[in-house]
């Protein structure tokens, strides 16, 4: 897609390559998913809720694959899903879940299911409709450049981070891998060169289509993960170049 949907004065002549993202994280004690991004029939299921304008920016090829095809020809278990953050492209493979178990931090929770200003593409009936969510809080201390941390499995081996802005509840998942430390930023940025540059989403679709819950939290964000770029691996979830460069001593994305 243009960068000039990406990165806030980028020339419109450049091209980036984005994806929607599901990864597999294998911990000894679970194996779960990091954003189930993608969901069959996703155009009636998520995607018509959506203005007109924002669905013709955001609807993804039609041959784009369901998360749950995905797990199916990798054969994948999951145990839980844990979305970085709420909104449709993070949490819309779950509608082909009902029974999968959700992690979500309890800000997050609170703000789809009672904020005035919840998100729209199915994202409440992905996370209700009997499904198990087990809520958390980031009651750690501050990791590296972040203000606060939450320790998923007590063996500092996967630590959800505070990436305040894109929704109320932003988090990242830091996991430590054989070849080092790599953090799953979710849409704290879409692309490496925002952290790097320092840019925020520009105002189209960034600012007119809310994006963005708080931009100027987002925008401080920004600077933490520019902060943390050279003590860890950064991947925003939806730039496919930094998650194909992952090393192949991790689990690759689906």
């Amino acid at each position: 897609m243009p960068a000039v949907g990406v990165i806030e004065g980028a020339p419109p002549w450049r091209r980036l390559r984005t994806s929607l993202t599901t990864y597999v994280v294998q911990h000894p004690e679970a194996t779960f998913l990091v954003d189930p991004a993608y969901c069959r029939d996703a155009r009636n299921k998520a995607l018509k809720e959506h203005p007109w304008l924002v669905r013709k920016v955001a609807t993804p090829p039609a041959a784009t694959i369901a998360t749950v095809d995905s797990l199916l020809a990798t054969r994948f278990r999951p145990d839980f899903a844990l979305p970085t953050h709420a909104h449709w492209d993070h949490v819309c493979g779950l509608l082909d879940m009902p029974e999968l178990p959700v992690y979500l931090r309890g800000i997050e929770k609170d703000w789809v299911l009672g904020s005035e200003r919840p998100p729209v593409g199915g994202v409440r009936t992905a996370l209700t409709d009997g499904r198990s969510v087990v809520t958390y809080d980031l009651d750690g201390p501050p990791v590296a450049s972040f203000a606060a941390s939450h320790d998923l499995f007590g063996d500092s081996s996967v630590l959800l981070v505070d990436l305040p802005g894109h929704t109320p509840g932003s988090i990242g998942v830091l996991a430590r891998t054989p070849s080092g430390w790599v953090l799953i930023a979710g849409d704290a940025a879409w692309h490496y060169e925002q952290i790097d540059r320092i840019r925020q989403k520009p105002s189209f679709p960034g600012g007119l289509a809310q994006v963005d819950f708080d931009r100027d939290a987002a925008f401080s964000t920004l600077h933490r993960l520019h902060l943390a770029r050279h003590l860890m691996r950064l991947i925003p979830t939806h730039d496919h170049d930094a998650s194909q460069h992952l090393s192949s001593s991790a689990e690759p994305p689906l």
